[in-house]
């Protein structure tokens, strides 16, 4: 599709010059197509963005006139949850660079599923880099979960040993597992049976975090799913026995939206007590959670909110999505929640945009009734989807390319801690995506990289195309086609990035 030319390195004065690529810069709130220009790269940096570069490269790349965004960084994934985590890695991160996602952002956390064990972070953590070592096609960093108090105290040591800055609470493991209620909570989530998850725990998350960030300041952050698990599980009962509900829609109604509200609400005020102000608010479904988010950042200003949707919640309802492979946490609603979502952002309260990317094959996610979608796994993949998903819904939507490029990339490359990328600027990494922005294709999950073979988006028609991603000024994919060896880096954030980023 591009003409490529190459020089000798030993006369060029980069090794990389993508020429006539229509740059788009986060926090651009124009709604007009940018300007074509050259982007010129050395190194893996970013050395110059222009018109008309005159420098001469080891390989020149056309663009033809193409939008040019820097790589999306998907703050929000699920390695190895379902798959062995080396595994999953390789085929997960192919499906990340399909969709132009050069920096994955994975949340790990000890019990079942993930390594399928429980016991001290300062195990776990390096079998799971050593498991994905060697193996991603993209840059990516980790999440962590502290479900016990061992975590807890850990919290310096990953920080200062592994660059681990960013921590979670999944608020519902209260009383439900990862698929509905859980009876035996130590069993799951494999903590000392003198332990409990609970309120008490998170707060004490909270305050081990407030300690942490005065020791290493604001990239210390927590993320939180929210939702009420005494909700969910008297919700589930009603559902279960009313039976006038099935599929998705049930499984929206037995985890209702006044759930993500109330989570919020007391995620919200534990915050505040803690005094712990770094709070991103994750993928948030419906019009309710959303509201409740803003509610709690008037209530709270001192509380620095950040709040996250899906590209999943934004692209599917619980009528439009290909069947019970479409089941996740929090659930898909209603259009009419849709459509509120995308009304937040467009008034630009929501600050980014994620896949929730969790490959479940289909023998791992339905059970023996493949039509209950009370025994299905939750979580699908969706990173191939989500740059052309939000360029092509957005664009229809008046969403200014700028501000995609914030929510994809900007925004949680600098809430995460991930200097270097985000950003189209000289000294970035050169992390970069070519789309068609008029591209018109038919998803199917036969196209797709990743391991799953179904996809709720079956059958959704796309209105861009991600073509070409160069990662570090490398190209993995040309033509919509994954090319070469892995060359993805595990990336340490905080004090500790200084040492290396290279891959453990």
């Amino acid at each position: 599709m591009f003409r490529t030319r190459k020089l000798e390195k030993a006369v060029a004065d980069n090794d990389l010059l993508i020429r006539n690529a229509r740059v788009v810069r986060p926090g651009d709130a124009s709604t007009e197509m940018p300007d074509v220009l050259d982007i010129a790269i050395t190194d893996g940096r970013i050395t110059r963005v222009g018109a008309g570069i005159s420098a001469s490269a080891a390989e020149v790349v056309d663009a033809g006139g193409l939008l040019a965004f820097p790589g999306v960084v998907d703050a929000h994934q699920h390695w190895g949850i379902y798959a062995d985590l080396g595994d999953d890695t390789e085929s997960e991160s192919r499906a990340c660079a399909q969709g132009g996602v050069t920096t994955s952002l994975s949340y790990l956390r000890t019990g079942r599923y993930y390594l399928n064990r429980g016991g001290s972070y300062r195990d776990f953590v390096p079998e799971a880099l050593d498991r994905m070592a060697g193996r991603s096609y993209v840059d990516h960093a980790l999440h962590l979960a502290p479900m016990t108090r061992e975590h807890i105290d850990e919290i310096p040591f990953l920080v200062e040993e592994f660059g681990i800055t960013s921590f979670k609470i999944f608020m519902f493991y209260g009383g439900h597992g990862l698929h509905g209620r859980s009876h035996d909570q130590a069993a799951f989530l494999m903590i000392p049976p003198t332990e409990r998850y609970d309120l008490a725990h998170f707060e004490f998350v909270m305050r081990g975090l407030r300690r942490a960030r005065e020791r290493y300041g604001e990239v210390i952050t927590l993320s939180l799913h929210c939702e009420t698990a005494e909700i969910m599980a008297a919700y589930t009962e009603l559902v279960e026995a009313d039976r006038t509900l099935t599929g998705l829609r049930a499984y929206s109604a037995a985890r209702p939206a006044h759930s993500e509200g109330l989570a919020i609400t007391v995620a919200s005020y534990l915050a505040h007590e803690t005094d712990f102000p770094n709070i991103n608010l994750l993928h948030l479904s419906s019009d309710k959670a959303v509201d409740a988010a803003l509610r709690m950042a008037s209530a709270f200003p001192h509380i620095d909110f950040r709040r996250e949707v899906t590209i999943g919640h934004l692209l599917a309802d619980v009528d439009s999505a290909h069947g019970i492979g479409g089941k996740v946490n929090p659930p898909l609603r209603e259009r009419a929640d849709v459509e509120a979502l995308w009304r937040h952002l467009l008034a630009g309260e929501i600050d980014w945009v994620v896949s929730d990317h969790a490959c479940c094959r289909a023998e791992e996610k339905f059970g023996d009734d493949p039509e209950d979608v009370f025994l299905a796994k939750s979580g699908f993949g969706g990173a191939e989807y989500l740059l052309p998903g939000l360029v092509g819904e957005g664009l229809k939507r008046g969403l200014p390319l700028g501000r995609i490029a914030e929510l994809t990339s900007a925004a949680p490359a600098r809430r995460y801690g991930l200097t270097g990328k985000g950003s189209l600027d000289p000294g970035a990494d050169a992390d970069i995506v070519l789309v068609d922005p008029h591209a018109q294709w038919t998803v199917r999950a036969a196209d797709s990289e990743s391991a799953q073979e179904y996809t709720p988006f079956e059958g959704f028609e796309m209105n861009a195309r991600v073509t070409d991603v160069f990662l570090r000024g490398r190209r993995i994919v040309r033509d919509g086609h994954i090319q070469g060896t892995p060359i993805g880096r595990y990336l340490r954030r905080g004090p500790s990035a200084t040492v290396t980023d290279e891959q453990v």
